[in-house]
């Protein structure tokens, strides 16, 4: 890879936030320079495709991995709620920036205390909103976190939205006029597995140069709660969330609704293992 890094990110602007990050990290922790490649993917391009129906894991990752299995980039940058749960052969993930705010941030219209109709494409989100709001209708949304907000504040397409609050604070976003920010607390929504977390992929091969360079912390959580994603075959369309704590796993399953665990470190040392007895203990394995 010599003394230049290149990493491949999406052209989003909250895609292209987190891999200026990326660069910035990489770049002091390895004394490297880092120049990005800014890819269209699938997802990207089909912007009025159903993420439900189509199957959204792995839509914003496909090219990015294509390119670093064809040795034109050195690194891949995700956000990592984006990855499916299985790995593609010859890549693996190097490891992930110190986590953002997992939590997901309720967006309402100015003025709008219970919301009867909300935009959110995502099968998670709209079970555990349903649970909040009983009696509350749903529509789908696409587009850039700002397309989306300007869709509730002007366009009025829903009373309200929810957007992950890392992504807004990685854009600087702390407010919008015509709008209303509310964080939701885990014991209400159960972020996505990896929400708030910039994952990093590289070439297996490549991995002994990154030994030691990402957050131990974040990786203890996500690959507690990718074992968790691996053993049910997550993806957009089943409706599933789990976020780990240093002593407790919040899980949200659609056939089970939303379940709290204690954890220790014996639970982290052994992912698999834990994410095996949870799931067979709520009999979804």
């Amino acid at each position: 890879m010599g003394k230049k890094l290149v990493l491949a990110t999406r052209k989003s602007p909250l895609a292209l936030a987190q891999a200026e990050l990326s660069a910035a990290f990489l770049g002091s922790r390895l004394g490297v320079e880092c120049e990005l490649m800014k890819l269209v993917t699938t997802g990207d391009r089909q912007a009025e495709w159903s993420l439900e129906e189509k199957g959204g894991k792995g839509l914003f990752t496909r090219e990015l991995e294509a390119a670093l299995l064809r040795k034109e980039a050195d690194v891949a940058i995700h956000s990592t709620k984006d990855l499916p749960g299985g790995s593609v052969e010859g890549l693996s993930i190097a490891g992930y920036l110190p986590r953002e705010d997992p939590r997901d941030m309720l967006i309402l219209r100015a003025g709008v205390g219970s919301p009867k109709t909300l935009a959110t494409s995502s099968p998670r989100r709209r079970q555990q909103v349903a649970m909040m709001f009983p009696g509350v209708t749903f529509t789908e949304i696409r587009g850039n976190v700002d397309t989306r907000l300007k869709k509730i504040a002007e366009l009025r397409v829903a009373d309200g939205t929810v957007l992950a609050a890392a992504g807004l604070k990685r854009l600087g976003i702390g407010s919008w006029p015509g709008v209303e920010f509310h964080a939701i607390g885990f014991e209400s929504m159960v972020p996505a597995v990896g929400q708030g977390a910039i994952g990093v992929q590289c070439r297996t091969e490549d991995l002994p140069r990154f030994e030691g360079v990402f957050d131990p912390v974040t990786a203890r959580g996500l690959n507690l709660e990718r074992a968790i994603q691996t053993a049910l075959g997550g993806g957009c369309h089943t409706a599933l969330g789990a976020y780990a704590t240093p002593d407790t796993l919040y899980l949200f399953h659609e056939n089970v609704g939303l379940k709290t665990f204690s954890l220790d470190e014996g639970d982290f040392a052994s992912p698999d293992a834990t994410a095996a007895r949870i799931l067979g203990g709520l009999g979804l394995k």
